[in-house]
């Protein structure tokens, strides 16, 4: 009893609970509070930046493409040699790609059932033979090179050199020969009737801002691989 009586003498408080203001604490829960619109934030932000670099991969690629499409040189497009071993003789001295042969021929036979009667020209020429042309007449006239490129291809830019090109002229009118009054024949009119009946459309036409109208001059696009060697020429550029 004594013992009990001596406890009942001293006052024991009372527990209290009590909180500390902690700065950390109070930080964190902001962050918890506000990460949502950061991470929105972050991933708006990202997307545009990935966007971004999209589209200037693909302004680079356009810049390329145009850049590798308009490789002209006063004017004219570049064309690789066609192999020999592609090439076929339609008349002395005059050789041609081998997809075209059949269908120029047989161009010139429908012509003169006609009355109307083809000659050629001049078919495929080699670039060192282009060389000689474009060169050497460029002296002999006292022409500038642009002047020259009017009327005649820089070697390694002629379409001769693909095989696929031909000079047409009209046999009853050889004055007419790698000259404007060819459109004047009976010939080139019935060529412009005709031609894209087996195939063959005319390069240099009046429209033309780069070389000079050439109504004698046409190309074969009857072949996949016709097709390929002037698809830049083709395409508007």
């Amino acid at each position: 009893m004594e013992l009990n009586k001596d406890i009942d003498q001293f006052d024991i408080p009372l527990a209290k609970r009590t909180y500390l203001n902690n700065p950390n604490s109070t930080l964190i829960k902001k962050i918890l509070i506000f990460s949502p619109f950061f991470l929105l934030l972050f991933s708006f932000a990202a997307l545009r930046f990935i966007r971004n670099v999209e589209l200037i991969h693909i302004d680079n690629l356009k810049f390329q493409v145009e850049g590798n499409n308009n490789t002209r040189i006063l004017g004219h497009l570049p064309y690789n040699e066609t192999p020999k071993e592609k090439l076929v003789s339609i008349e002395p001295n005059i050789e041609v790609h081998m997809d075209m042969r059949d269908s120029l021929l047989k161009m010139r036979e429908e012509a003169k059932k006609d009355g109307i009667y083809l000659v050629f020209l001049s078919g495929y020429r080699s670039i060192n033979l282009q060389n000689d042309i474009f060169y050497s007449l460029k002296s002999i006239r006292n022409q500038e090179a642009a002047e020259r490129a009017r009327v005649s291809a820089p070697p390694g830019y002629s379409e001769h050199s693909t095989g696929f090109a031909i000079d047409i002229g009209d046999a009853t009118q050889r004055e007419t020969d790698f000259e404007t009054d060819f459109e004047n024949t009976d010939a080139f009119r019935w060529l412009l009737r005709n031609a894209a009946k087996f195939h063959f459309k005319l390069s240099f036409n009046k429209d033309n801002k780069y070389i000079d109208y050439e109504p004698w001059h046409w190309r074969y696009e009857g072949s996949i691989e016709a097709l390929k060697v002037f698809e830049s020429s083709n395409r508007k550029l």
